[in-house]
C-alpha cells in the first residue's frame, strides 16, 4: 500500500490520484465500446460525456460527504474544504451529481437518456469497482476492527491508522470493490435479455444499494446511526432500493401490458 508514487520536488504524486483518474478514464472507454456496439451513432458524445460526468461525479462525492457526514469539522476549516487526499468521497453523492450532469448533457444533444443510462450502467460500476482501489491504497472507505488477527493493518500516515491505530480492520473497500465486479458482470448478462428500457440502470441502483447496505456493517469510518439503527448510507441506500425496484416492477409491468395489448 503506497499513499505516494512518488514527488516532483516537494509535490506528492498520490495514488489515489492516479487511480481514481484510471477509473474514470476506463469507465469512460468502456461505455464508449457498449455505446458504439449499439449501432446508432452516439458513440461520438461519449468522450465529452465521460468528460463532465467524471467531474460533476468526483464533486458531488466530496459534497456529499462534506455536508452530510463532516460539516461539523469543514464548517471549522474551509480551507480544506477540497484536500480530497485526507479522506472523504462519498461514492452515492459522486454517482448521483454524475448520473444527473449525464441526464442534464443528454438532453440538451436530445439524445435517447433513458437508453445510454441503460448500456452505461455496467461502466458505471465498473468505474467504482476500480475507485475503490484507490480508496485501498489511500487507507480510507476502511472497515471496523475485527476483534482478531484477521484484518488489514494500514500504515501510520493513513486515516484509518489515525482513526483504529495498529488493529486489523475489515477490508470493506476491497470487498465493495469485488462485489462492484459481480454486478458489473451480471448487467452485461442482464442486457441481454429481453428488458423493458430502463429495467438495466433501475437494477444497478438495486444490485449497488443492496452490497452497499450490507458491508456497512463492516465499516469503520461514518458509523454514525442516523434512524436509529442505520448509517447515513444504508438509509441512502434503502430509499435507493425501494424506488429503484419499483420502478423496475413497474417498466416490467408496462412492457408486459404493452404487448399483450397488441
Amino acid at each position: 500500500m503506497h499513499q505516494y508514487l512518488f514527488f516532483i520536488g516537494d509535490f506528492p504524486v498520490r495514488a489515489y490520484g492516479l487511480v481514481l483518474s484510471l477509473s474514470i478514464i476506463l469507465a469512460t472507454g468502456v461505455g464508449y465500446f457498449l455505446v458504439k456496439k449499439e449501432g446508432h451513432g452516439e458513440e461520438k458524445y461519449l468522450i465529452d460525456l465521460g468528460i463532465y460526468c467524471g467531474i460533476a461525479g468526483l464533486l458531488g462525492a466530496r459534497l456529499w460527504d462534506v455536508f452530510f457526514f463532516d460539516w461539523d469539522y469543514y464548517s471549522h476549516h474551509l480551507t480544506e474544504l477540497f484536500n480530497v487526499w485526507q479522506g472523504g468521497m462519498a461514492i452515492q453523492g459522486g454517482v448521483f451529481l454524475g448520473v444527473l450532469a449525464g441526464v442534464l448533457y443528454c438532453r440538451h444533444h436530445q439524445l435517447d437518456t433513458v437508453h445510454l443510462m441503460d448500456v452505461l450502467a455496467p461502466a458505471i460500476i465498473l468505474g467504482q469497482a476500480l475507485g475503490r482501489c484507490a480508496n485501498l491504497l489511500n487507507g480510507d472507505a476502511f472497515g471496523a476492527p475485527t476483534g482478531s488477527s484477521f484484518g488489514i493493518v494500514y500504515p501510520s500516515t493513513t486515516l484509518a491508522a489515525h482513526t483504529y491505530g495498529t488493529q486489523p480492520l475489515w477490508p470493506a473497500e476491497i470487498w465493495e470493490g469485488q462485489l462492484d465486479m459481480v454486478i458489473f458482470a451480471l448487467l452485461l448478462m442482464f442486457r441481454c435479455t429481453n428488458h423493458a428500457k430502463g429495467q438495466c440502470f433501475a437494477l444497478y441502483v438495486m444490485l449497488y444499494s443492496a452490497a452497499r447496505f450490507g458491508l456497512e456493517f463492516l465499516r469503520g469510518d461514518y458509523a454514525e446511526k442516523v434512524l436509529a439503527f442505520m448509517t447515513s448510507a444504508q438509509t441512502t441506500s434503502f430509499f435507493a432500493f425501494t424506488i429503484a425496484l419499483l420502478i423496475f416492477l413497474y417498466l416490467g409491468w408496462k412492457k408486459t401490458s404493452s404487448v399483450s395489448n397488441t
